[in-house]
Order: structure tokens, then C-alpha cells, then sequence
């Protein structure tokens, strides 16, 4: 795991761009003027303690919030009012630290629901690239088998695969690490560097650190909805600010 992949071109332009962004639950102001953007190819993870918006700020990504205040934008286009379900048709996809697929359908079935409904296409124009994204993911031996059979490890591959299945430019990994032993996570390592090298850029909030730092180019570091901190991995993980901030990293 303390293999550093080769660095990768980044695209150049800002894919994902908030600017001021404003997110409160009542009196609780969980995003406090955020401003973040994200470079076309780049890996991107995101830390911080329970409670510091990591979550908030995926949902506010992919529109299942509505900001307060502030501006989201998705390669060069303002989406802050757009429905969710045309920001993953536009290009950003997601996948949840719980996988919950489509327990009594196929793998390959979970994919073509994703295909179909994500990109807005009919079933005979996913087939084949639905195959693919088994294969790239490991899955391909397991097509015919029912979702609820998985095992957790294929089922967060799963949770891969359907994201991918949805055509996204942009994907949101949230804690998709959780629950996997050491090598079970080596694993996930290598199949979102596979994911990554096909220029996919990857946003991934992580409390599994070692794996955010085997796969990112940078980390932002939140607390209270705020930006404390921002660079090359290894480096932010060495900050005493940080590991006073992040509980139980210091270790």
C-alpha cells in the first residue's frame, strides 16, 4: 500500500469548481464558505473528522442538497439548480460506503439499470460497454450471479461498476473503503488507479488514510464546513494541525 502510482497528466482546467458554498442544518452551519476546485484527471481526497461536511459536500455535488449560498460548477457550467438526475447524466457519478445494489437482480442486470437510467440510454446501447466495466472491475465471472450473493468485496466493487456504468467524467467515492480488511482495500487501490488511468477524475472522502494516500495528488482537509488545509498528501498528513484536528491520526 506504500506504493505511490506514477503521476498522471492532469487535464489542465478545473472539472469541478465551488466557490463560496453554503451549506446549514438549522443553526449547525456545516459548510462555511467553501471554496475548492478540482483539475480535469486529478485524484483528489478529501479528510477530516466526523461531522466536518465531507458528506454534505458530496450531496451538494451531486444535488441531492440545495446550497445556501455559493455556486457549484461542472466543467465550466454552472449546475447549482440542477437536478441530480441531469448531473449524472452530465457526467458525475457516485458511490456510497454501503453498497446497496439491486439485491435480487444480476450483477450484469445492477449494471444495465445504471447504463439505461444514467445515461439516458436505451438497453441493446449499453450491453457491450456494460460487459466491459465488468470485466475492468473484476466482475466478469460473476455476471449471472445474483447481487444479494456477493460478498462484501465484490459488492463494493459492484458499487464501482454501477457508477462507472452511468458514464461519469467526474466520480464521488464516499468511504468506499469501509469494512475491508488490509488487502481487501489493496485491492480497491489498484482498481480506482485503473479507474483514474482512464481519465476519470476521482474525488474520494476517506477516514482510511493510508488508502486516500496511495491513490491521491492532493488532500483538502475540512473541519466545521471550513478548508483548513490543502496539498501534497504526505505532507498535510504531517502537519501537527492536522493530526491535533483528526482525531486518532496522529498514531
Amino acid at each position: 500500500m506504500n506504493q505511490r502510482r506514477p503521476a498522471l497528466p492532469l487535464g489542465g482546467r478545473a472539472i469541478l469548481t465551488l466557490k463560496t458554498l453554503r451549506k446549514s442544518f438549522g443553526s449547525l452551519r456545516v459548510i462555511d464558505d467553501l471554496d475548492l476546485e478540482v483539475e480535469g484527471g486529478e485524484a483528489l481526497g478529501i479528510i477530516g473528522p466526523n461531522g466536518a461536511g465531507k458528506s454534505t459536500l458530496f450531496n451538494l455535488v451531486a444535488g441531492l442538497f440545495k446550497p445556501d449560498a455559493g455556486t457549484i460548477a461542472f466543467d465550466g457550467r454552472e449546475i447549482t439548480k440542477t437536478p441530480p438526475q441531469d448531473r449524472c447524466a452530465a457526467g458525475i457519478g457516485r458511490a456510497f460506503q454501503i453498497p446497496l445494489p439491486f439485491e435480487n437482480l444480476t450483477v450484469f442486470e445492477n449494471l444495465l439499470v445504471a447504463a439505461t437510467h444514467g445515461q439516458r440510454k436505451v438497453e441493446k446501447q449499453v450491453v457491450e460497454p456494460c460487459g466491459e466495466i465488468l470485466e475492468r472491475t473484476g466482475l466478469l465471472a460473476l455476471a449471472n450471479r445474483r447481487a444479494g450473493a456477493l460478498n462484501l468485496l465484490d459488492r463494493k466493487r459492484l458499487e464501482l461498476a454501477r457508477a462507472l456504468a452511468s458514464g461519469p467524467r467526474l466520480l464521488l467515492l464516499d468511504e468506499i473503503a469501509g469494512g475491508l480488511t488490509d488487502a481487501e482495500c489493496a485491492e480497491l487501490v489498484a482498481l480506482i488507479r485503473q479507474i483514474r488511468s482512464a481519465g476519470i477524475t476521482i474525488v474520494w472522502i476517506e477516514h482510511i488514510v493510508h488508502v486516500l494516500v496511495a491513490v491521491a495528488d492532493r488532500l483538502v482537509v475540512l473541519n466545521f464546513g471550513k478548508k483548513i488545509m490543502e496539498g501534497e498528501p504526505r505532507t498535510v498528513m504531517a502537519s501537527d494541525q492536522v493530526r491535533e484536528i483528526y482525531m486518532g491520526m496522529a498514531a
